[in-house]
């Protein structure tokens, strides 16, 4: 009797999980890209990197603190976005240089997803703000000068059609 008992409660809890996180399911994902901007010659070392894309180049274009007259896309990270924890982007793997703290404030609508947001460079938090992305549109944010040039993160959400666990490997 008792071993059908443990049995019966094993495959119980195996079948329906009643301890199941909801904060680990996935909401959207996070897109970070780092842009390095400069108006002088492209250095030999800078154009390794492919350049960005037309829609990208023309929508920085429209902001004249953002206007350049070169863009290279240095690295890019996309990450899931769970419903109560905090997700961390490195686009530049494997150096931590940067790095950016995303965490989902309340639930998302379908509209509007609220984030608080860090950004940290050489270990030193120099940005924290709640911020309202919307599907399919950015935030930029000037970095600092770095090599002749200044560094443009851009930061997106991408939903998902509805929440799904995630489970790194």
């Amino acid at each position: 009797m008792q071993r059908f008992l443990y049995f019966f409660l094993t495959v119980f809890f195996l079948v329906f999980p009643v301890w199941a996180d909801r904060g680990r399911d996935v909401i959207g994902h996070v897109t970070v890209s780092v842009i390095h901007a400069s108006n002088d010659e492209e250095e030999d070392n800078m154009k390794q990197f492919k350049m960005v894309d037309e829609e990208t180049r023309a929508r920085l274009i429209k902001d004249p603190r953002l206007k350049f007259t070169h863009y290279r896309q240095l690295g890019s990270d996309i990450k899931p976005l769970y419903r109560s924890y905090e997700n961390w982007a490195q686009p530049l793997p494997p150096s931590d240089e940067i790095l950016l703290r995303f965490e989902a404030q309340a639930r998302p609508s379908k509209e509007v997803t609220r984030l608080d947001l860090e950004l940290w460079l050489s270990r030193k938090k120099i940005l924290k703000s709640g911020v309202a992305l919307s599907v399919n549109t950015s935030m930029f944010v000037l970095g600092p000068e770095w090599r002749q040039g200044r560094m443009i993160l851009i930061i997106s959400l991408a939903p998902l059609a509805s929440p799904v666990r995630y489970s790194a490997k």
